[in-house]
Parts: structure tokens; C-alpha cells; sequence
């Protein structure tokens, strides 16, 4: 019973901050719909690293030598334009569907890993890349065959493609950074760099959201921060191929969160789709001792 427990907890722990973490996709799509993908982008890093730098100072945060620090600004760089094109995306396709493409990064990351990292692609890895081809190709026949506005689906779908890329080639970084920084430093530093990257182009982009817009914004990165933190104590406690499987609940959360607040519907090639990439994914969990989480989870 004790042990039956002991897995039970992280598992309901990973649940719910996957669950965190889609309802924070909600409230994102829609603030960057009322005040701009960039606007919200910029202001959930500023509010983040707001919430999470104390808590890192308060455990005793020190700066990082200069080797961490460059890995903290290049994912922080990297993982600013990713969660832009993300927000992007989900303006212009419904959650579920957006989320279900960028499932695609993990199998990205494994030809990325093989060429940067030296590692080995089984033929697990390459069937798993066949299927999360194919579902993609599913999901994207299907929802151009139903677009209404061809040019807004055509970007939607462009910039989904190239957030997945962004977090396939960030996933090398995390993955160097993990070795050399707790969670609240890297999660400190994620949130600031990406906030002073995105900065650059405020003079041209940024807009003061309204009152209800700046009230979303708030709420996405409290709920981005408290479930970056309830994962992180569920993969403390639980193997990563027992909680793998919790993370892709992602697709039925944003279904529902989609549901609820933009009524929007789950079509059959999204669902098949959907089905397709995850078993690829989870394919080549089977074979890793850390598999990759699916993308919103590092946003």
C-alpha cells in the first residue's frame, strides 16, 4: 500500500502541473489576443522572474561562474523567442491542436542530440519520427482543409513548427544546465534573460495591456512558476518513464481549457493526430532513462 502510494502522489503531482501549465497556455492566448503575443510574452518573464528570484535569493542564490552563465543566457535567449512564437501560434490555432504539433520537438531532439551529442538513433527513435511525421501531416491536412483564412492558419501553423525546433535545440541546453544549477537558479535565469532578449524590441512592439489583459498575464506566471515547481517535486520522487506518460494529459487539458474558454472543438484529425505523435514519443520513452517532456512544460 505504501508503495502503491509513493507513486500515486508524484504521479497526481505531474498531473497537476501539467494541468498548471495548460491553463496557463489559456490565460495566455488570451492576453496575447488582447494585447499582442509579444506584449504577454514579455511581461509574464517579467512577472516570473519577479515571483521566483526571491525564492532563489531566500535559499541561498549566489551568480553563477561564467561557464553557467553563458548556458543561462543562451537558453534564456533561446527559450524567450520560443515561447513568443509559441503565444503566437495559439492566437491563430486552437489550444489542443497547437499543443499537439509542438509534441513534435521531442523527436526533433533526438537527430539534434545525435548530431550535437554524439548519441546513437535506434530504430525505435525512427519509427517514433515516422509517427510523429505522420500525425503532424494528419493535424495540418485536416486543419487546412477546414481554415477559413488560409494566411492566419498558414502562420499559426509556421510558427508552432518553429517553436518546436527552437525547444528541440534548447532541450541540448537544458539538458548541460540540469549538471550545473538547481531548479530556482535555472528557472531564475530562464525568466530574466528571456524578458531582457525580448526587450530589445519593446520600442517597436510593446503595448500597455489593459486591466483585464495585465490580470491574465499575472495569473499565467503564478500558475508558470507553481507548476514548474510541483513537476519538479514530482520528478524528485518518481522515475521520468513513470511520469512521461502525465505530461502528454497536456492535449486533454488543453481540450478542455480550449473548450471552456474559447469553445473550441477537437476535430478527428487533431485527436488522430494527436495519438500518432504521443505514441512515437512515448516509443522512445520506453528506451530512455530521461525521456523529453513535451514543450509547454519548459515555456
Amino acid at each position: 500500500m505504501n508503495d502503491r502510494h509513493t507513486i500515486l502522489l508524484p504521479l497526481a503531482a505531474a498531473l497537476l502541473g501539467v494541468g498548471f501549465l495548460s491553463l496557463m497556455d489559456a490565460f495566455m492566448k488570451g492576453a496575447a489576443l488582447a494585447a499582442g503575443a509579444y506584449s504577454a510574452s514579455v511581461l509574464r518573464s517579467a512577472m516570473g522572474t519577479a515571483i521566483i528570484a526571491p525564492i532563489w535569493l531566500g535559499t541561498g542564490g549566489r551568480w553563477p561562474t561564467r561557464p553557467v552563465l553563458k548556458l543561462h543566457l543562451l537558453r534564456g535567449t533561446i527559450s524567450g523567442f520560443m515561447a513568443l512564437s509559441f503565444f503566437y501560434a495559439i492566437t491563430k490555432l486552437p489550444l489542443a491542436e497547437a499543443i499537439a504539433i509542438s509534441f513534435i520537438a521531442p523527436l526533433i531532439a533526438l537527430y539534434l542530440a545525435a548530431i550535437w551529442l554524439g548519441e546513437v538513433i535506434r530504430k525505435e527513435s525512427i519509427l517514433a519520427s515516422i509517427l510523429g511525421l505522420a500525425g503532424t501531416v494528419v493535424i495540418v491536412s485536416g486543419r487546412l482543409g477546414e481554415a477559413e483564412y488560409q494566411t492566419e492558419t498558414l502562420l499559426g501553423l509556421g510558427a508552432i513548427l518553429f517553436s518546436a525546433v527552437l525547444y528541440a535545440v534548447n532541450f541540448i541546453v537544458i539538458r548541460k544546465q540540469a549538471l550545473v544549477s538547481g531548479p530556482a537558479e535555472a528557472t531564475t535565469f530562464h525568466s530574466g534573460v528571456a524578458c531582457l532578449v525580448l526587450l530589445i524590441f519593446a520600442p517597436w512592439f510593446l503595448t500597455l495591456p489593459g486591466t483585464d489583459a495585465l490580470r491574465d498575464i499575472a495569473i499565467s506566471a503564478v500558475l508558470t512558476v507553481a507548476g514548474a515547481f510541483v513537476l519538479t517535486w514530482a520528478y524528485a520522487r518518481a522515475e521520468a518513464q513513470v511520469l512521461v506518460p502525465m505530461e502528454y494529459s497536456g492535449f486533454l487539458w488543453a481540450a478542455l481549457f480550449g473548450w471552456i474558454f474559447f469553445a473550441e472543438r477537437v476535430t478527428v484529425t487533431t485527436l488522430t493526430g494527436a495519438i500518432l505523435i504521443v505514441a512515437g514519443c512515448l516509443l522512445v520513452a520506453r528506451r530512455k532513462k530521461q525521456p523529453l517532456p513535451p514543450e509547454q512544460t519548459a515555456i
